[in-house]
């Protein structure tokens, strides 16, 4: 029986969401790799196999915690997040990146945030985590409340140990070195390919000096 992170893996791969290479990220820095969620559009079924290992992760976190709402931010993460609360029969919120002047004005689109809402935010990546906390900002603002968050890929590069230390609990899909692991042992990709990654990682770990 196909494991989690080897569904998690295939989905990635095969819809292109996954690329090799030499990729500047938002940081500046060049990764030989880049997950680029939006491609999961192109492949239904793969977008089905991430949502409804996703929805199994947030049924898992409701098992001890109430959670009445999904957020996202725009765009790969809004992308999924509907399909995900379909399983799990939540309601949706995407917060935009800048604020709306038109129409119905302001950075919530979706269902309404409101005060005492328990909400868990959902995304594609965490690198160093900066950028979640800008997307969290205006749920907070409106008086909710935001304990669990849940990516598809943890690069490992710190984002999930900056956002605890904070206080939110950071849960993923998968990590990077996890999905290359599990990738190469399917004789999907290279050794080559794996051990550049799994390289790439270790260059953010900080040594045990205990």
């Amino acid at each position: 029986m196909e494991s989690s992170i080897d569904s998690v893996a295939n989905a990635l791969f095969t819809s292109g969401c996954l690329k090799f290479g030499s990729f500047k990220i938002k940081s500046g820095a060049v990764s030989p790799y880049y997950v680029d969620l939006a491609r999961l559009l192109s492949k239904p079924e793969n977008l089905c196999s991430i949502a409804e290992v996703a929805a199994e992760h947030v049924k898992e976190i409701m098992l001890n915690e109430r959670i009445n709402k999904l957020a996202s931010i725009e765009l790969k993460g809004a992308l999924i997040v509907p399909s995900i609360a379909c399983r799990v029969n939540l309601p949706c919120v995407v917060v935009r990146k800048e604020e709306k002047v038109y129409g119905v004005t302001g950075r919530i689109a979706g269902a309404d945030v409101e005060k005492g809402d328990s909400i868990l935010f959902f995304d594609d990546v965490v690198s160093e985590g900066i950028s979640k906390i800008e997307g969290l900002k205006p749920i907070l603002e409106l008086g909710a409340s935001v304990r669990h968050l849940l990516v598809v890929v943890n690069r490992e590069q710190g984002g999930k140990e900056n956002l605890e230390k904070l206080g939110y609990r950071v849960h993923a899909l998968a990590t990077i070195s996890e999905v290359v692991v599990s990738l190469y042992h399917n004789k999907v990709v290279s050794k080559k390919q794996s051990d550049e990654v799994l390289n790439y990682v270790k260059t953010f770990r900080v040594p045990d000096t205990t």
